[in-house]
């Protein structure tokens, strides 16, 4: 995904029936992962694929996940819902990465990226290969479903 994660995080705050503060943390966890790019292109130089960034593996979100979760049930019970919320875009964000930029989604174990759909570089740039690839029609797909029901809260 190129331009779907946020449009993707109001959708999942729209299907959870989000009050604000938990689509606000919907739609922020399903962007956070891509954080990781301007450690990418700005430290590492790119040295190395940012789906193999602690932000993009699912082990840690589990492991990470699971204990922030225990604790907001501990010390602010209050918390769990946008917490949840956050959570969730971040594992929306992970199964449309899965589609078409690949996920590791074995790690420890295997450092793989596992794919559905694999863009090969048909040209100049990236960018644009991964535009002209059938799998970009997902992407418009999420855009038209995000504004569609945005607009259909505007008239309820």
């Amino acid at each position: 995904m190129i331009t779907a994660h946020l449009p993707s995080g109001y959708v999942l705050g729209r299907a959870l029936k989000a009050q604000q503060w938990v689509m606000a943390a919907a739609m922020f966890g399903a962007v956070f992962p891509d954080f990781d790019m301007i450690w990418f292109h700005l430290v590492d130089n790119k040295a190395f694929h940012h789906h193999y960034y602690w932000v993009h593996i699912p082990a840690f979100w589990l492991i990470t996940g699971a204990t922030l979760l225990i604790a907001a049930r501990l010390i602010m019970p209050r918390a769990l819902p946008v917490l949840g919320g956050f959570l969730a875009g971040i594992a929306l964000h992970l199964l449309l990465d899965t589609f078409a930029g690949g996920i590791a989604w074995s790690w420890p174990t295997s450092r793989h990226l596992t794919t559905l759909a694999t863009v090969p570089a048909t040209q100049s740039h990236w960018v644009l290969s991964f535009l002209l690839h059938w799998s970009f029609l997902a992407e418009l797909a999420i855009w038209a479903a995000a504004i569609a029901l945005y607009f259909k809260r505007k008239t309820t």
